[in-house]
């Protein structure tokens, strides 16, 4: 069974960065392309950023400038950096592959005060 930990968020005013990390428990992590997803309250949840195998990144559109994607092979371990932050980012961050295929992790909350 692969568990998802995602870590990293907190509370943060706009404009400010925060680093999230998403630990993957087993070696398949490096087999696939990884991606972060997140859910504002109210919203369904949605994809943010993704990276290959290969390390190829994609973004989507209101986080593109600002999100910088990463991943450690070694580590297990996927990596969203957020700069320029704003209120509308606020929402639970996960991680999962692209196309999901693992049960979800409890997720970490970013808030953005304006």
């Amino acid at each position: 069974q692969v568990q998802l930990v995602e870590s990293g968020g907190g509370l943060v005013q706009a404009g400010g960065s925060l680093r999230l990390s998403c630990a993957v428990s087993r070696s398949v992590f490096r087999s696939y392309a990884w991606g972060w997803y997140r859910q504002a309250p109210g919203k369904q949840r949605e994809l943010v950023s993704t990276i290959t195998r290969t390390f190829s990144t994609n973004y989507a559109d209101p986080v593109k400038g600002r999100f910088t994607i990463s991943r450690d092979n070694a580590k297990n371990t996927v990596y969203l950096q957020m700069n320029g932050l704003k209120p509308e980012d606020t929402a639970v961050y996960y991680c999962n592959t692209v196309a999901p295929l693992y049960d979800w992790g409890q997720g970490t909350q970013v808030t953005v005060s304006s």
